[in-house]
């Protein structure tokens, strides 16, 4: 307890310096302005500023794109609430019996006790990443080739058991992205791998490049689609923020619910926060005396769902500081911003670089902090701001995309490249094909072909050494069997009806 308050202090005399402290607010408010405007997602603005991330120190720069990814949860409800438009995925649910809420003119009580579950479970979660954190990581010290490459195949496993649609299109999805993940020079021989004689491939396809096509580019072309009269913009003036005594009595349990289901589904890799918000808001009805009033504008319908999917949104950090392994998209993202800067993602994390994981974890504190005071008085300004047509919204995204990929190597191929991988990703969407499998994939391939490598070489080419020893084997046979679940047709039914 004693080690745990001492890294804490740590954390948090890094997190309070003036520039981290920066970081944190910027993050903060622009993943609240991400997540309010319907279109963008956190995924591409990550992706977007990523090479921004080039010229700044290695823990603001983390700090930064963490609060935009949490911060987005929150903004994501907002235009739930008002417009009947989730800004992110996750705010699909709240949605529901938000705007409802709204149109009886209690939008002001739907925004904030959607602020204050978030809070609560951004902060419950923090606790618990900090707890979880030295015990994890003394596990992955146990670990060592086999055993990391056995656990990147359950994570892309579990990828797979929780996209949505066909378990085979999700595998093709992983597969197609740990191929991309090879195209380049062999780090053993030098030789050039799937380059086909191009110059612009020998290095191998750029993270910025697949991250910026498939999510940025592609999700401005799919939002070009969607006609500017499927907005119900809330008129009216929101008052009355502060919820009632009754309505915080309603609502604690139902937080508290919302809590416990988002930290555990936010370790599982895959569309975590998204299935946890599903997940919280069938047992708020469940658990409530009046089901058939969900959809009418029960607040409990906010409560649950909101601080699911931001426990689960920060509950998603705990494998990646401790074991490496990215459960999202988003996640991956944040392993490429990692390795921009040098820093080797894993357990090695915490006992070399203490002041990066501690004024992480200290930092989501203060963020979860920040957005309930930047989200309620903005509540004006953001229904203003979603009151701009998309068409005039979508040009300077663009720009902003394609000086983003330029900016890296100056190469006007990575443009292109960019562009290529928009179309691929557009054709993806249409076809039911998720684009984030095939980003785990292309972030975890390398680290995978490196592990299966040593441990083909200390076991002298014994590829057994997978199943005789016990941890690798474990993590495999978990795999395995979670493949054939996932397959069986009444699995799959139920799989579909949760993640839609």
């Amino acid at each position: 307890m004693s080690d745990l308050l001492a890294n804490l202090a740590l954390g948090f005399g890094v997190a309070f310096s003036p520039m981290n402290l920066l970081f944190v607010m910027v993050g903060a408010l622009v993943g609240t302005l991400i997540g309010v405007l319907p279109g963008i997602g956190s995924v591409a603005t990550i992706a977007m500023l990523l090479p921004i991330t080039f010229g700044l120190p290695p823990v603001g720069a983390l700090i930064m794109l963490a609060g935009i990814y949490y911060g987005a949860q929150y903004g994501g409800s907002t235009t739930a609430v008002l417009v009947n438009i989730p800004g992110e995925a996750t705010s699909v649910v709240t949605a529901l019996d938000g705007h409802e809420m709204a149109k009886q003119g209690r939008a002001g009580a739907a925004l904030s006790i959607a602020a204050i579950g978030s809070f609560f479970a951004g902060c419950v979660t923090t606790v618990l990443i900090a707890a979880l954190g030295a015990p994890l990581t003394s596990v992955a010290l146990l670990f060592g080739p086999a055993e990391y490459f056995s656990l990147m195949v359950l994570g892309l496993i579990f990828a797979v058991v929780l996209a949505k649609g066909s378990v085979l299109k999700a595998l093709a999805m992983i597969v197609a992205g740990l191929l991309l993940s090879q195209v380049g020079s062999d780090l053993e021989t030098g030789a050039g791998r799937m380059t086909f004689d191009l110059p612009e491939l020998a290095d191998g396809i750029g993270f910025a490049n697949i991250a910026l096509g498939m999510f940025g580019f592609a999700e401005i072309i799919r939002n070009l689609e969607i006609p500017p009269e499927g907005r119900d913009i809330l008129m009216r003036k929101v008052t009355n923020l502060m919820p009632t005594r009754d309505d915080l009595i309603k609502c604690g349990p139902s937080i508290v619910r919302g809590t416990t289901i988002g930290a555990i589904i936010g370790i599982l890799p895959g569309a975590g926060a998204v299935i946890a918000s599903f997940a919280a808001y069938s047992v708020e009805k469940k658990f409530s005396k009046y089901p058939e009033k969900f959809g009418t504008g029960v607040i409990e319908g906010v409560a649950g769902p909101e601080a699911a999917n931001n426990a689960a949104a920060q509950g998603a950090f705990i494998p990646l500081l401790t074991l490496g392994i990215p459960p999202n998209a988003v996640m991956a993202l944040m392993v490429g911003a990692m390795t921009i800067h040098g820093i080797v993602p894993g357990p090695q994390v915490m006992t070399k670089q203490p002041d990066l994981f501690w004024g992480m974890i200290a930092s989501m504190w203060i963020g979860n902090l920040a957005l309930v005071v930047i989200n309620l008085p903005l509540v004006g300004l953001w229904v203003s701001l979603l009151r701009v047509p998309y068409r005039l919204l979508f040009p300077s995204i663009v720009v902003f995309c394609c000086i983003g990929v330029y900016s890296i190597n100056n190469a006007p191929s990575d443009v292109l490249m960019a562009v290529m991988f928009a179309v691929v990703g557009y054709w993806f969407a249409k076809h039911d094909f998720e684009p984030a499998p095939m980003l785990l994939g292309f972030v975890l391939g390398p680290l995978m072909e490196e592990n299966l490598r040593r441990a083909m070489l200390i076991a002298r080419g014994d590829a057994t050494v997978f199943f005789t020893r016990p941890i690798s084997a474990a993590l495999l046979s978990t795999a395995i069997v979670l493949l054939i679940l996932s397959s069986l047709p009444m699995l799959r039914k139920r799989r579909e009806v949760l993640v839609e």
